[in-house]
């Protein structure tokens, strides 16, 4: 029996209490079980990518599979929930965030956003930018299909290297040389300085931090014999690829709730906008049970590692939310558009049958 917003409203506080418990032994053991097969693959790797290339690539599997959990608990790391330990929680969210690619407390800050406004599409329209049917309607045909063309799932590692590899280092730089620009002609220093690439001086040096980390790195890896730094790159490449499409199916699905503010309640994003990954038990390894994203979206303060409990042990909360499994992914694939008078997303198909019709 489907449960309302106004008793989900109440259990939601229960369910809080019992199950938002981090613990720090509980976060070492996966931080443990990510670091030692990174390292492991890592090693493996340098000893092979120069008198064995194919083998090098061959572990190219395994690494992306590993890097997406690293993302994973980069991403939990930022809500404050792999740790019960503040300090540990920035300790290991900056470390995941070096592996990932991307600066962790700026893109925790972002992330927040997402989680403050789930299910309110006039305020956030996902990763791919999802666009209203009148938004879409407007465009020419030539421009429908640039639209469609950008967001195929065929383009999904190249979006994963511009989101993991490319974007957070080039804005870094052209975000210093602004400020560099406005210090040379007199116009304020450093510290003063206003970006839109950064919101304070406080994510400025997180970003820092992480941009020079990472190219160090990046440097040494480049001396590396043959394939390795190419197998290093594609495997991080894929897994961000891979990453905004769970990301997608999370929130883009046939039937999803999608309201605008002034109709936007907090609840029935949990339940009707966000879906449940119904995944085989080593891919909910490797995505740190994000595929339990509607008992994520309850409470982002539940820790990776009881988001299942949460969810078998109150699954009667839960009739309301969508499940998806691995083989329905690519049929959700394509709900980009939001029906603002329906208030849910829909389909690209669907959308242009409408119109041809009509």
């Amino acid at each position: 029996m489907a449960v309302s917003t106004i008793s989900f409203a109440h259990e939601k506080r229960r369910l809080v209490r019992e199950y938002a418990r981090p613990t720090n032994a509980q976060g070492l053991w996966q931080a443990t079980t990510t670091l030692v097969p990174l390292a492991a693959l890592f090693a493996t790797m340098a000893l092979l990518a120069g008198p064995h290339p194919g083998w090098a690539a061959a572990l190219g599997v395994p690494l992306t599979l590993v890097f997406i959990r690293v993302f994973s608990l980069m991403h939990d790391s930022g809500h404050g929930s792999l740790f019960r330990s503040r300090r540990l929680n920035k300790a290991f969210g900056f470390l995941f965030g070096v592996l990932a690619g991307m600066p962790q407390y700026v893109w925790s800050q972002r992330h927040a956003y997402h989680h403050k406004t789930n299910g309110d599409w006039e305020r956030f329209r996902g990763p791919l930018t999802t666009l209203s049917t009148a938004e879409y309607d407007a465009l020419t045909d030539a421009q429908r299909r640039r639209w469609r063309g950008s967001r195929s799932m065929a383009l999904a590692p190249l979006g994963g290297f511009i989101y993991l590899a490319f974007n957070p280092r080039f804005n870094w730089l052209r975000g210093n040389l602004a400020m560099v620009w406005q210090v040379l002609r007199g116009r304020g220093g450093f510290t003063s300085h206003q970006s839109r690439l950064w919101k304070n001086w406080r994510e400025y040096r997180h970003m820092t931090g992480n941009n020079i980390v990472l190219l160090a790195l990046w440097g040494l890896a480049w001396q590396l014999p043959g394939a390795f730094f190419a197998t290093y790159l594609c495997a991080l490449s894929i897994a961000g690829g891979a990453g905004i499409a769970l990301f997608t199916v999370q929130h883009n699905f046939e039937g999803s709730y999608a309201s605008d503010s002034a109709h936007w309640d907090v609840d029935a994003g949990s339940l009707r906008g966000t879906s449940f990954l119904v995944l085989p038990g080593w891919l909910n390894w490797v995505t740190a049970n994000i595929g339990y994203h509607h008992v994520h979206h309850l409470s982002s303060s539940i820790p990776l590692y009881r988001l299942r409990e949460c969810h078998q042990r109150n699954a009667q909360l839960f009739t309301d939310v969508r499940r998806i499994r691995l083989a329905e992914v690519p049929h959700h694939l394509d709900y980009l558009l939001w029906d603002r008078d329906a208030g849910r997303i829909v389909s690209i198909r669907e959308h242009d049958r409408r119109r041809a019709g009509a």
